[in-house]
């Protein structure tokens, strides 16, 4: 390729991703963990991230919906993902379905270097439209104890924009709490916490429910989690809906949003894309 050829792709491409951005719908904040070492009770790792299906087939609709997708950690580093979520059950067999995602997910531009909480909470926040949050175990580690998550949670609960979480992503909602880290050490250690100004007390949710967890953990061999994530939101005051172990379940309380399971990705895209329609056609009626 010539250097006058190259510059020429080199001007459309800055173009393209130019118009992208200008046609944007807007701009939706996607919660991962950073971390992708689970300490379980005997005190040895086991490995995890984000579930691919739970982070790249809601993340795959909202572009395709025409949305821009804002990759957040709490590090502000690269997300892990979770071995055991590569596998074509979560994609309804579909292993060409599977690698489709995947290629979405390696494509999002800030895959590689998101931004940290810190830096979203010190930016303008007006500019998004809403929070996503995928499951996996990873959130246990570092979502549902963090201050400066429960900062961003905030935001978005008093601005009343959608807020979506799916299967273990819910547990990130702990951390809008007066001192979420001291409730989950208390859970960690068996026992039974009570949760300081919660804001979602009292919220219709769900969560990856005990049958499911049970099955997760009975894969362990003989290794425990320190808590159950469902036990954790009940107890912290989580009015808790489930559907039977494995089938799709999403719940819609006023903004939040929340899935039961990986097989609620698709669910949980779909009523998501609704809360932010409602909420865009309300602000072009007000203005």
């Amino acid at each position: 390729m010539t250097r006058l050829s190259s510059l020429a792709l080199t001007i459309a491409t800055a173009l393209l991703t130019s118009g992208a951005h200008a046609s944007s719908k807007g701009e939706v904040l996607v919660l991962l963990s950073s971390e992708n070492q689970l300490a379980l009770q005997d005190g040895k790792p086991y490995a995890t991230g984000y579930y691919l299906n739970e982070f790249g087939v809601p993340a795959d609709q909202l572009l395709q919906a025409g949305y821009t997708v804002v990759l957040v950690t709490p590090k502000g580093n690269a997300p892990s993902v979770d071995p055991l979520s590569i596998d074509p059950q979560y994609f309804a067999g579909d292993a060409s379905e599977m690698r489709r995602i995947e290629k979405v997910v390696q494509g999002l531009a800030d895959i590689g270097d998101t931004l940290s909480v810190k830096e979203v909470l010190a930016s303008d926040m007006e500019r998004y439209a809403g929070l996503f949050i995928p499951g996996g175990h990873a959130p246990l580690i570092d979502l549902a104890n963090n201050p400066d998550v429960g900062a961003l949670l905030r935001h978005f609960h008093e601005a009343g924009k959608p807020t979506a979480a799916i299967c273990h992503g819910p547990i990130a909602l702990l951390s809008a709490q007066r001192d979420p880290g001291s409730y989950q050490r208390m859970l960690a250690r068996g026992e039974t916490p009570a949760a300081t100004d919660w804001l979602y007390k009292g919220y219709r949710m769900t969560i990856f429910s005990d049958p499911e967890e049970q099955v997760f953990e009975g894969s362990l061999k003989g290794q425990r989690l320190l808590f159950y994530p469902a036990k954790a939101m009940a107890t912290a005051g989580g009015d808790m809906a489930y559907a039977k172990a494995w089938q799709p379940n999403v719940v819609v309380d006023r903004e939040l949003i929340t899935g039961q399971n990986p097989f609620s990705d698709k669910l949980l895209a779909k009523a998501l894309l609704e809360k932010l329609t409602e909420q865009a056609q309300g602000a072009e009626q007000a203005n």
